[in-house]
């Protein structure tokens, strides 16, 4: 119970302290507005910020189930042959290693530049790739010395040593990955959406840049408040999923 008190007593002192803060002062609300000046925004645009919130989601979940078809593909073929894997490592590394922002208008330019959300999902996915990859990769290498010797003793190929005890082996690492992989995809979203700027995909990103060029500073704390959450309760999610499959890894 402590552990939960703490942190929200904490997060209550701040929040009465900036509200004081502001009201003693005077700040002007386009300066930095008191909690209760955001709160009232966002009962009063929570419609378009749910809306906007499902967008960047959707584009992020999207860009992750791409990432991980292609990043488990690419490691299953590096898992068959090491010069495969060889040659795949040095490019995952350079796409991983790339900003994203200076790819950008490239994507823009080939997704087509009346269609910012397949720009967004593409940027969102080379930022989602790289931990996927990297923990199947090293998932595939980590199975037991013993049973692959054991495995070719008895003569199993590569593709049955993969399936039966690489693949298996390497769950783990794979889930580690996806689940790094999902906070990286919502953030690769809004940031592509930042990149995009274009009112095209108007994701949490989008709303955030026009209420800043209004001025409108408590829709951006909104937007940003709803952001947080978004976040919060899709990592919640992902733990929750991660425990239940490592636990029928463990009892399998």
């Amino acid at each position: 119970m402590i552990d939960i008190l703490a942190p929200l007593a904490l997060v209550v002192v701040l929040l009465a302290g900036w509200e004081i803060a502001c009201r003693a002062l005077a700040v002007p609300v386009y300066l930095l507005p008191a909690p209760s000046a955001v709160w009232t925004s966002l009962m009063q645009d929570w419609p378009a910020l749910a809306t906007a919130a499902w967008t960047t989601l959707s584009m992020a979940l999207t860009a992750l189930a791409v990432a991980s078809v292609c990043a488990c593909t690419l490691a299953l073929l590096g898992g068959l042959s090491p010069l495969i894997e060889k040659a795949i490592q040095p490019v995952a590394v350079t796409i991983q290693v790339t900003p994203v922002i200076a790819i950008a208008p490239l994507v823009m330019i080939w997704t087509g530049l009346d269609h910012p959300e397949r720009a967004i999902i593409v940027l969102a996915t080379i930022v989602a790739f790289f931990p996927i990859y990297s923990g199947a990769a090293t998932g595939l290498r980590a199975a037991d010395p013993d049973l692959k010797r054991l495995f070719a003793l008895y003569g199993a190929d590569r593709w049955q040593s993969l399936i039966r005890l690489r693949l298996p082996s390497a769950i783990p690492a794979l889930v580690e990955g996806h689940k790094v992989a999902t906070a990286l995809a919502v953030i690769g979203a809004v940031v592509a959406e930042f990149v995009a700027g274009s009112g095209g995909a108007q994701g949490l990103a989008w709303r955030i840049i026009e209420s800043a060029n209004r001025l409108q500073t408590a829709r951006v704390f909104a937007a940003l408040f709803t952001l947080a959450i978004m976040a919060a309760l899709l990592y919640a999610a992902v733990d929750v999923l991660e425990r239940r499959i490592l636990a029928w890894w463990r009892g399998r």
